[in-house]
Formats: structure tokens, sequence, C-alpha cells
């Protein structure tokens, strides 16, 4: 099976290296040179960590990058694939007008996958030509790491290629939960709430941004607490996944803080902007509280 993987990005570079990792040949597209050369290093890096920890071998290393190839050319990149997986930003625009790319330059039984993290795949489906095979395959960050699949089904997406894909994530080690397509899914309609409400707890001054985050990794045994699990996802990623579900739902329960909006208004992104609720320093695992926070 031949796989295209639409994005180098964070997301976009986990699923490659997924795939490449267990043989599958894979064209990773993205839009500039720049772009994809970042999203190989990333991934020489994370195979690195790999080599160190002993799960993998050098010449385990070497076998999957050179089951990856590079395009800017979109076309070229996609019209032999057997399956294409889109991972570029969270914007309904740009997935809409991939997809209609798509329908138009891969094979007819190709099956178009996407990535997103709350748009509908029905909406993405509906610009294409074969909305039943259109189907959204929901990675969680960092994809070669984390074992959760979901896999969402849209109005037209058909038993077929729903199966078919089900049994393409257990191929992948992975644990795949098939899903209805309505705003959020089950990840993030659940998680994401949770997110905003502890920013809530922020901007009403009940508890600073370590407190918050002690209690939750203390008491409810969560690994990473919710506000640096925000800096984690990317602060932008969630208002955009905030706002879906608010218009999706039409309820107020779903509005984003206005803290939030004010943070990324700012252009505090989390981790990728280097600060968020934390500061992070390249190269350092410290956190510390960004100074907008500390008392």
């Amino acid at each position: 099976m031949n796989i295209s993987v639409i994005g180098s990005g964070t997301m976009g570079n986990g699923i490659a290296h997924t795939f490449a990792q267990l043989e599958y040949q894979v064209n990773l597209v993205d839009i500039s040179e720049e772009a994809l050369s970042r999203g190989m290093s990333t991934i020489s890096k994370n195979l690195d960590r790999q080599v160190t920890k002993g799960t993998i071998s050098e010449q385990d290393k070497t076998r999957t990058l050179g089951n990856i190839k590079t395009w800017t050319d979109f076309q070229a990149g996609v019209q032999n694939a057997d399956l294409v997986v889109e991972a570029a930003t969270e914007n309904i625009d740009l997935k809409l007008n991939i997809f209609r790319d798509l329908d138009r330059d891969c094979k007819p039984g190709t099956i178009l996958a996407s990535n997103t993290s709350s748009i509908s795949i029905t909406k993405i489906a509906s610009v294409t030509s074969r909305p039943d095979k259109v189907i959204g395959m929901h990675f969680m960050n960092p994809v070669p790491v984390m074992k959760l699949v979901e896999v969402i089904r849209g109005y037209a997406t058909s038993d077929q290629v729903t199966n078919e894909i089900m049994e393409l994530a257990r191929k992948l080690n992975k644990t795949p939960v098939e899903v209805n397509d309505y705003p959020g899914f089950v990840a993030n309609r659940i998680l994401m709430p949770m997110i905003n409400e502890a920013i809530y707890t922020l901007y009403e001054g009940v508890a600073g941004v370590t407190e918050i985050d002690t209690v939750m990794k203390l008491g409810m045994a969560h690994p990473m607490g919710p506000l640096q699990l925000a800096d984690f996802i990317g602060l932008d990623v969630c208002l955009a996944i905030l706002e879906v579900l608010h218009t999706g739902f039409g309820n107020p329960k779903y509005a984003p803080c206005p803290l939030l909006v004010n943070m990324v208004t700012a252009g505090n992104k989390g981790i990728k902007s280097g600060e968020g609720f934390y500061q992070y320093t390249a190269g350092s695992k410290d956190l510390f509280v960004s100074r907008k926070f500390q008392s």
C-alpha cells in the first residue's frame, strides 16, 4: 500500500514516521522544501531517540528514512497513493481546498483520510466525488508513541472503507476506536471543555498555573496538567476546536475563555511559540511559569 501524507508539521511527520517504520512507502507532501526539511529532521531526531532507548537499530532508522520520499509537487506526490492522510493546519477552508485537489489528482479508488481533530468529515467529504471513501484518522500526538486512533465515519463513509481503516490502524500497532461525525468527535469533545475550564479557573483567579496543573496531576492522576497540555497541543489549536464545538452545538458552555482568545491573538501559542502558560527554552526540560502569570 502506498501512503501519501499531506503536511510535514508535528502531526504529519509523526504519521509519516509511523507508516514508514512499518515498511509502508510514504510520500510526504508540503508546500516548501524548507518545511519538508524540518519535518524530515524531526523524524530523524525521533528515530535517534528510539535507537538510544534500544527499541530500534541504526539499520531500522536508515530503512525507515529510506521509505519516505518528499514532494513539493502536490499532484506527483499523491497520484499513486492508495491512501492519503491529510495533516494540514486545522483550518476548514484549507482542508476543503486540499480535498478538492485530492479528489482531482488521486486514483478513483484512493481512500482520503483527514487527521482533523474536530472539523466535520461529512463537510470535508461533500467537496469530493467520493464521499463514501472519505474518513477521519485522528492520531494522537506524539504519533509514534500514542496508541489511539479515532476513526471517524462521515455521513456517507462506507462500511468497507471504515473496516479497511480500522484494520490498517491495527497493523500500525494502534488501537482504533470508531466514532460518528459530530463536533469534536469523542476525544476533543471531552478534553477541550476540561482545558477551557482550567483556563477559566486561572482567568477568574481561583488558582495559579502550577496549582491548577498540580491538582489535576496528583488528584486525578493525569500525566500532564491541563494548562501544560494546552501548551503542548497548541493554544491556537485548542481555540480552533472550541470554536468548532461552540458553533456546532450552539451551546455557551463551549465558548472559549477570553484569556485563551487574548493569548492566541498576542501570539502566545504554547511550545510552538516558546510561550503559553509556561515559558520554554530550547533544549531544556525545565518549565517556567510565564511571566504573565507570575505573582
